[in-house]
């Protein structure tokens, strides 16, 4: 039997012939005829018809013999088929042919090959710019991620708003992060608008949180609702707090069940409050219960649950243990008080004897909640390595603490600690809603050291006062200062780094222990 292209396999030296019988359709045997008398037309085509049966060696020799032969999807074709069943240098060589002659796809593979096989980034920045230039979309966004790693920030601007007016709504997304990075905030609500506005649900949840630090509720809440179409967590989860500090407990239980039902613990222990707002025993104990292992406010919740509804008091231990050795100080409190009824000591419980971090429950300010998480979300938009939310939350709460104002960070005296969230001792507000009773904030709440009166100081002279009146270094005070600013308007100084917060979160841990305050 005749093989395909048997007669012509000396003529075409290192190209393997193929295994395959003369066609029985007359139209491939026609095709078959051409493409020996040199139609490299008739040879693409036969190439095609090879590889939709997956006949590989097939589909290689008639490419080849048409690419030979000036056929440019033929050599667009075979660097396809090299990239995944040859050599790279192969690869790279079909694409080249058939970049040379214009083709955007071409270029933009040999580019994408050069980047990731030979990490050649001058040489794919060429062929993305020609790529580019004629008109591929996928090719300025990979040209303006790849002037982002370089740090030519002004090409990589350029080429976001090409691929973003083009129609990639990720360039779009990214161009509004780097607005927002660079402080200029308008810039970024514009992206992100456009870009929620055609669907991307991580732009619309973007959007909703810089309007919401901005304090546009109405702005942000609908926004909001965008992203939970598209089952946002972050959205649904946003969803139910607004609703819950607006009293709609049902709107609240649904949005926080939804994005509970996500993996999302702090949803679930919200899901636990909110039920037992309603009076849902059973549904406060199952959300409280799948929170409680990951989340120990939670855990801390559960433990008040068991022992006030159910005098479960091997359970409140279990469940106190679990969130003191997170180092939540309420917890740390009903455990010493729980052991003696349980003929225990509080002398053989580590975790009250060398007590882990302060655990920061007091409730985040949903603008500066907002505001970190846009900055963790700015970190890590290129695989960047980025502190936790919360982390940063609780460095910007500190500071609120220590000095009494948000916005000028001025030391003033007087109620400075409203709205803390511990519950000290079994009997102390409502462990089943959350609500805090009379006498619910410990003495301990209430700074002992000489702290100044005044509100019309300097920021200068608020870390004078503060490392006077704590003791801890004033540099370091200024160093947590400035993360706080960072945060606050972005652009000032580049993202903190997680080992940054990690050290500025020593410091607000020991302000806050030193002037006697969590």
């Amino acid at each position: 039997m005749t093989l395909v292209g048997a007669t012509e396999a000396t003529a075409w030296p290192g190209i393997p012939v193929p295994r395959t019988p003369e066609p029985l359709d007359p139209a491939e045997a026609y095709l078959v005829d051409r493409a020996r008398d040199g139609d490299r037309d008739a040879a693409h085509r036969l190439g095609r018809l090879c590889a939709e049966r997956d006949d590989r060696l097939g589909a290689r020799h008639w490419w080849e013999r048409a690419a030979r032969a000036g056929n440019v999807d033929s050599a667009y074709n075979l660097g396809l088929w090299h990239r995944t069943h040859g050599t790279t240098e192969e690869a790279i060589g079909w694409f080249e042919l058939a970049a040379a002659t214009g083709d955007a796809d071409a270029a933009t593979n040999l580019a994408s090959l050069l980047l990731e096989r030979r990490g050649d980034t001058d040489g794919a920045r060429t062929w993305f710019e020609r790529a580019a230039e004629d008109g591929s979309r996928h090719a300025a966004r990979r040209l303006a991620l790849l002037c982002e790693d370089q740090g030519d920030g002004i090409a990589a601007r350029r080429w976001h708003f090409r691929a973003a007016v083009d129609g990639d709504l990720r360039s779009a997304h990214d161009l509004g992060f780097l607005g927002y990075a660079a402080g200029d905030e308008p810039e970024a609500l514009h992206w992100w608008e456009y870009a929620a506005r055609g669907g991307h649900a991580e732009a619309a949840y973007h959007m909703a949180l810089l309007l919401h630090a901005a304090r546009d509720e109405n702005g942000a809440e609908a926004f909001y609702r965008l992203a939970a179409r598209a089952d946002h967590p972050g959205a649904a989860f946003r969803l139910g707090d607004m609703a819950l500090c607006r009293g709609d407990l049902h709107t609240a239980r649904v949005c926080f069940e939804r994005a509970a039902e996500t993996g999302r613990s702090d949803a679930r222990r919200m899901a636990g409050l909110v039920c037992a707002r309603m009076d849902d025993k059973a549904a406060t104990a199952h959300w409280y219960g799948r929170a409680a292992a990951d989340d120990p406010e939670a855990a801390f919740r559960f433990g008040l649950l068991l022992v006030a509804e159910h005098n479960d008091l091997k359970g409140g231990r279990h469940w106190f243990r679990r969130a003191a050795e997170r180092g939540h100080h309420g917890a740390m409190v009903e455990l010493r008080t729980l052991l003696p009824l349980l003929g225990a000591s509080p002398e053989t419980e580590e975790c009250l004897l060398d007590p882990a971090a302060p655990y920061w429950s007091r409730p985040a300010e949903p603008g500066q909640a907002a505001r970190a998480e846009l900055a963790v979300a700015a970190a890590r938009r290129r695989g960047d390595p980025a502190a936790e939310p919360a982390d940063l939350v609780e460095i910007l709460g500190t500071w609120d603490l220590v000095t009494g104002d948000p916005v000028t960070g001025d030391l003033i005296t007087g109620d400075l600690f409203t709205g803390g969230l511990f519950i000290e001792g079994l009997g102390a507000g409502d462990p089943v809603t959350g609500d805090l009773g009379a006498g619910s904030l410990s003495s301990a709440d209430v700074p002992s050291g000489p702290l100044p009166a005044g509100n019309q100081v300097g920021a200068a002279d608020t870390v004078g006062r503060l490392a006077r009146a704590s003791g801890v270094h004033r540099a370091a005070i200024e160093h947590l200062g400035l993360v706080r600013a960072t945060l606050l308007r972005p652009g000032t100084a580049p993202w903190p780094t997680p080992a940054e917060v990690e050290h500025v979160l020593g410091t607000a841990r020991d302000l806050r222990r030193r002037l006697g305050l969590r």
